[in-house]
Parts: C-alpha cells; sequence; structure tokens
C-alpha cells in the first residue's frame, strides 16, 4: 500500500533506534534524514501489541518509501517483545530435533519461521535480523544455543526451512554472522575478537551454511565484527576483501549487506561513529546500525557523506514486509495452531533440559 502522507525520499544507508515506546519530536526529525533507511526495534520500545503497532503506524506514516522496521527476534535468549508474543525456543533445540527426526525438523522449522515472522508483520515489523547460521562450536559465549548445530550441512537445511516459512508468510531474511562467529569465544559486543584459521577452513565448514542460504534466494547477509587474521587485519564488516572479493564475486551473493551494530566494541576501535559507518559503506555494506548511542546516531547523520547508489536501494526496498494478517486473526489461523503446538513442545523439552 502506497503510504500519500508521508514525505517522499529515497531510503538511505543508516539503521537508527529510538528510546521509548512512541515517537518524540526529536527522534522523528532525525528519522526525516536522508540518510536514515530505517528502526531496529528493542525490548525497551515495547509495551503491549496495541501500542507496538502505533509505534510502527507512526514510523511508516513518515516516509515514502516506507523506513525498514527491523528487530532481534530469533527465539531463546534473543526475542525482544514477549507479551502477546509465542515464546520462541532457541535455535539449538531445532538441530536436537534434528539429530532424532531430520525430516520432521525440517517442518517443524518452517513451522517456526512462519510463525515467527507473521506475529512481526502483524504488528507492522517489516524483518528480523534472522536467521543465525553460525556453527555451534561449543565454546562461543555469544552464539551458544542460537546456533542450530555443529554440522554446517544441517545448519544449512535448518536454517532453509525456517527460511522459507519466513518467506511463506511475507517477511525477508538475514543470514548472520559471515563469514562465521561461531568458533571463537569472545564477546564482540564487549572485546575485540580475532579468528586466527586459516581460510580454506572456514570456507569448507562455516560458510557453508551461507552458501545453502544464498542458493536459495537470502534477502540480506550481515558479516561479523570479526577479524579473520589471516584473510584479512579488518573484521568482515569492514573488509573489502570479505565483502566484494568473498560474499559477492565468490559466493555470488546479491542481496543487502546489513553491519553489526557499529556501537559494540569490536568495532569501535576503527574510528569516530562517523568514520566506521563510511568504513563499513565502502567496504561493501548497502545498510549500517548505530544502536544504542543517540550522540553516535547524530554526529553520523551530520558528518557521513554517502549517497547509495539504484541498486543498494533496490536491495533494501526488497526487505519491506511483502504481507500480513492481522494480529487478532493470528490465533484462528491454522497454520499458527500448528506451528503454537510444535513450539509448545520444544519448550517444554528444552525447559527439561535446562533443570538438568
Amino acid at each position: 500500500m502506497n503510504n500519500t502522507t508521508g514525505e517522499s525520499m529515497s531510503l538511505g544507508s543508516v539503521m537508527i533506534d529510538i528510546q521509548g515506546t512512541e515517537l518524540q519530536p526529536d527522534e522523528k526529525e532525525r528519522l526525516l534524514d536522508p540518510k536514515v533507511a530505517g528502526v531496529i526495534l528493542f525490548t525497551r520500545n515495547f509495551e503491549s501489541i496495541e501500542q507496538l503497532q502505533s509505534l510502527t503506524a507512526s514510523i511508516h506514516a513518515l516516509r515514502h518509501p516506507r523506513l525498514l522496521i527491523a528487530v532481534d527476534h530469533e527465539g531463546g535468549r534473543v526475542q525482544r517483545f514477549r507479551d502477546g508474543f509465542t515464546r520462541l525456543p532457541p535455535m539449538r533445540t531445532l538441530g536436537q530435533l534434528h539429530a532424532k527426526d531430520a525430516k520432521h525438523s525440517f517442518a517443524v522449522a518452517e513451522k517456526i519461521g512462519w510463525l515467527l515472522a507473521s506475529e512481526l508483520l502483524s504488528v507492522g515489523v517489516d524483518f528480523s535480523f534472522a536467521p543465525v547460521v553460525d556453527l555451534d562450536y561449543g565454546g562461543s559465549k555469544v552464539i551458544g544455543d542460537r546456533a542450530f548445530a555443529m554440522n554446517p550441512v544441517t545448519v544449512g537445511q535448518l536454517a532453509f526451512h525456517l527460511m522459507t516459512g519466513m518467506r511463506k508468510a511475507g517477511m525477508a531474511s538475514v543470514a548472520k554472522h559471515f563469514p562465521g562467529h561461531g568458533f571463537i569465544e569472545a564477546d564482540t559486543h564487549t572485546e575485540i575478537a580475532v579468528d586466527e584459521r586459516p581460510f580454506a577452513e572456514i570456507q569448507q565448514k562455516d560458510i557453508q551454511p551461507f552458501l545453502s542460504l544464498i542458493e536459495n534466494g537470502v534477502d540480506a547477509v550481515m558479516p561479523a565484527h570479526v577479524i579473520y587474521s589471516k584473510v584479512d587485519a579488518l573484521p568482515a564488516g569492514f573488509s573489502t576483501h570479505w565483502l566484494q572479493t568473498v560474499l559477492r564475486s565468490q559466493c555470488h551473493f546479491e542481496g543487502a549487506i546489513i553491519s553489526d551494530d557499529m556501537s559494540m566494541q569490536a568495532a569501535a576501535e576503527f574510528g569516530p561513529p562517523a568514520e566506521r559507518v563510511l568504513k563499513a559503506l565502502q567496504a561493501g555494506c548497502d545498510l549500517v546500525l548505530v544502536c544504542n548511542d543517540p550522540l553516535a546516531a547524530d554526529e553520523v547523520l551530520s558528518k557521513l557523506n554517502w549517497h547509495a547508489g539504484p541498486l543498494s536501494h533496490a536491495r533494501l526496498i526488497r526487505l519491506h514486509a511483502h504481507d500480513k494478517i492481522a494480529y487478532s486473526k493470528l490465533p484462528y489461523h491454522p497454520l499458527w495452531q500448528a506451528a503454537v503446538t510444535e513450539i509448545n513442545l520444544l519448550n517444554q523439552l528444552n525447559d527439561q533440559q535446562e533443570l538438568i
């Protein structure tokens, strides 16, 4: 549906956040900056279903084409909205299910993808930063049970079915964290992370699930704030080699490249906020996240000198929601009912394992 009330301007290349449960005048002004492409929401932005619908409607009404609205909503410990939403299990439970019954796990993954997407779409969110396709090597502090499994083939298959469910609901998917964040223990939110493995090993293992999703048309990829020291001295999200040579040329990825948050410690080493954002855009990102730091967002918007081309803009436009079911009608939808039944069983399984 075209929005005739908002100002007409193309999407920019920066995604920022807001402080509370409704838009403030200074935030509206910020979101009207042509450098802005969208808003990432957090738990602090959520009070109720009605409030969230009102907030997303007010953001979407500002401009045409509509600003993108995204959220980290993967399941397990990374699920920003809880009350009124189905509690999604961590993706590791799908990997455990796969070990017992692969075919059933694929069907469940698709149901979860559909439900995850449908519930978010019904409240006006365009997309979630999911799925995580990092491999579960067992030692990562930040990935942990967010990963499906250790086996790259299993991860690729489960992520494909989750993505398929999301797509059927009308939502784009974002595979993260390229080329793979699962091997290292460091948490890039708070520390510098270095993976010292040779490229051949990363290519044979960690990149495989990304290739599987790229072959099946994944809409976006998020690079890791990890330095792969045997390949490049820069973290993947700042690296022309990783983004252009490997992801674009060798992996034939044509969708949107979305940076991880530029306020994270592993990114903060690379200059002031505007400089960091510019480096990421020059390396090949189409969209750069600046979160939880309004002063940094203001600095980026005032100092960044960047004009994205039409191809980059087209990649971002594809991330808009394609369809949605009204929130009030979801409980009566047979796919929603089937998904909730499966999810409740998985949650019980997961809760039992946590007790052991």
